[in-house]
């Protein structure tokens, strides 16, 4: 019969997740860190995408896909640590957020330096893996560059290859009818020159308020090609073929900036990098299955690769 000291140990062998707090201001920043049994062979943190996404992937506008949670234990099943954060307005980090108009995607980048270099210390690892989904890979890019001794390698998921004013353009040209759409894009002009607009149609003001342009012109800044080129360490880029957000060709241009780099497509796997058709709405029906693993090949390919090196 088992002593209770030792079916205590037993119920709590396997990964360990712990609630970590990043001093910031105005206040902390909150995420989790998974560990795998035993010591960990490297460590990784997830940057999450762009709009609301929690440190799991979730989000309040229908998308309880759990991506960044499943990936974590993934990681930590073949013994590699993550931290997934809940980034500054998010979750429990809601209270580290600035006002709109001061928001800038540099704090993003800020932060993932910062976490990257928690993630080591509290692992006794020498540096951290940036594991970035959507515009998590282009702040991945941004905080790699000029920043090598914390960060060991980059992992780009479902990342833009293009800079933002190429994809909005791409994007709002066929639901905008003319004369919205010349406006569009001649506001997307002005902001790619670093020149925020005073006014704007009501019928674009959602998009181009005034309040949200000082982190546009900030983001349209940033090109993900020319940041690739910029870091020489490891990177692997992966990218599914039937996401509908990202088209293989920005992860297929990413490659071609950086030809030493690992691209990596997954078959018939979505945004959220689950399997899922091409169908639009059987496609955005993963996005709120908990449920459904994440496509065979993803957390292989990625734990491959850190392990690595």
């Amino acid at each position: 019969m088992l002593s209770l000291a030792l079916a205590a140990t037993l119920l709590t062998t396997g990964p360990v997740e712990t609630a970590v707090t990043l001093p910031a201001q105005p206040a902390p920043l909150h995420g989790t860190l998974l560990a795998p049994e035993g010591t960990a062979r490297a460590v990784a943190v997830i940057l999450p995408g762009s709009g609301p996404p929690d440190r799991n992937g979730n989000s309040p506008l229908g998308i309880t896909a759990q991506t960044y949670r499943l990936l974590a234990r993934g990681l930590a099943d073949r013994g590699i640590a993550t931290v997934r954060i809940d980034k500054r307005g998010i979750g429990e980090s809601a209270a580290a957020a600035p006002s709109e108009a001061d928001l800038r995607i540099t704090a993003y980048v800020e932060d993932a330096r910062a976490w990257a270099a928690e993630a080591a210390a509290r692992t006794g690892q020498p540096c951290a893996w940036l594991i970035g989904h959507s515009e998590g890979a282009l702040i991945a890019l941004a905080a790699a560059d000029g920043h090598a001794d914390n960060i060991c390698g980059l992992i780009l998921l479902s990342g833009a290859g293009r800079p933002g004013g190429v994809i909005l353009r791409e994007q709002l040209g066929p639901q905008l009818p003319e004369p919205r759409k010349t406006e569009a894009f001649d506001i997307l002009s002005e902001l790619e020159a670093g020149r925020t607009i005073a006014d704007t149609s009501p019928a674009l003001a959602a998009l181009f308020r005034p309040s949200v342009q000082p982190y546009l012109v900030s983001w349209l800044a940033l090109d993900p090609v020319a940041l690739i080129t910029a870091w020489d360490g490891p990177v692997l880029i992966g990218q599914g073929t039937t996401d509908i957000q990202i088209a293989v060709a920005d992860a297929e241009a990413m490659a071609a900036a950086r030809p030493d780099a690992r691209l990596v497509l997954w078959d018939g796997v979505n945004h959220v990098l689950k399997v899922a058709p091409a169908d639009r709405a059987a496609n955005i029906a993963t996005y709120a299955d908990p449920d459904l693993p994440l496509a065979p090949g993803v957390v292989d390919d990625v734990a491959g690769f850190i392990l690595r090196f």
